[in-house]
């Protein structure tokens, strides 16, 4: 697509206003913008542009710029975008899940409360990393026992249990009455995500843990354990905040509570 100068800035100031008008997360938001300024600056079609990204990138960047496309050509040019470019379908890896003893040697391997809080916000309350990171103490309620996530994915809001362990490192940490949970001690502002990332993968090197963790390990750490100890997978499917329950099903398939009375068959 050749477009002037003053035609690209028009349509990613569109692009931008369109998204913010649906809520659209700032991660998504970053990320369309980066695709479509790539397509326009390329000057190609849609399949010529994503054709050229197919044999360099990944599965899940060429989908992501496929969506960004769609998004594009409906909401901004309104132009039905119906190139029929096929989507190579999702791998059907599984994610990586810790065991117990992992889960639990990572949290004893955090020496700063700080970093101990985070793990445990990620694996007790099963919060994802933007989450965690923008959790307030007005969230918490301690008297019976629930965090209230506001403006999770898809700027949904729900309710999960605050275990009991948790209640006891945040008051090691100090309960406040309003704020961010988790500030970072240099820029006095909350974790950036990247923080975040690397401040888990550190801890899980420190524990001996050989997997590759992330933080959202830790999650699907919770969701599995809850699994196995018997809970349905609907409950678990609010606790996590996902809208479609196959999105939750993936974890049936890492449950070894089946296995394990398969196993005891023979």
């Amino acid at each position: 697509m050749n477009v002037s100068e003053k035609g690209r800035e028009r349509m990613l100031a569109r692009l931008d206003e369109e998204m913010r008008l649906r809520k659209y997360s700032p991660a998504t938001m970053k990320q369309y913008l980066g695709f479509i300024k790539r397509f326009l600056d390329s000057g190609s079609d849609p399949r010529s542009f994503m054709l050229g990204l197919s044999d360099r990138c990944s599965r899940s960047t060429v989908r992501s710029a496929y969506f960004s496309l769609t998004f594009f050509y409906r909401y901004v040019l309104h132009q039905p975008f119906d190139e029929g470019i096929p989507l190579a379908k999702r791998g059907g890896r599984l994610p990586t899940v810790l065991n117990r003893e992992e889960v639990h040697s990572m949290i004893d391997s955090a020496v700063n409360v700080k970093h101990k809080v985070l793990l445990m916000l990620l694996y007790y309350g099963g919060l994802r990393l933007s989450e965690a990171r923008s959790l307030r103490w007005e969230g918490l309620d301690f008297e019976r026992g629930i965090i209230h996530i506001k403006h999770g994915k898809g700027d949904r809001d729900r309710v999960v249990f605050l275990h009991s362990r948790l209640a006891e490192a945040l008051s090691v940490l100090g309960v406040k009455s309003e704020g961010c949970v988790l500030i970072s001690s240099v820029s006095k502002g909350a974790y950036t995500p990247r923080g975040i990332q690397l401040t888990v993968a550190d801890i899980a090197k420190r524990a001996g843990i050989k997997k590759r963790v992330s933080p959202h390990t830790l999650r699907h750490s919770f969701a599995t354990h809850l699994l196995e100890a018997g809970a349905d997978v609907r409950h678990i499917q609010k606790l996590l905040g996902h809208r479609n329950l196959s999105t939750t099903q993936v974890y049936t398939h890492i449950a070894d509570r089946e296995m394990i009375r398969i196993v005891s068959l023979l």
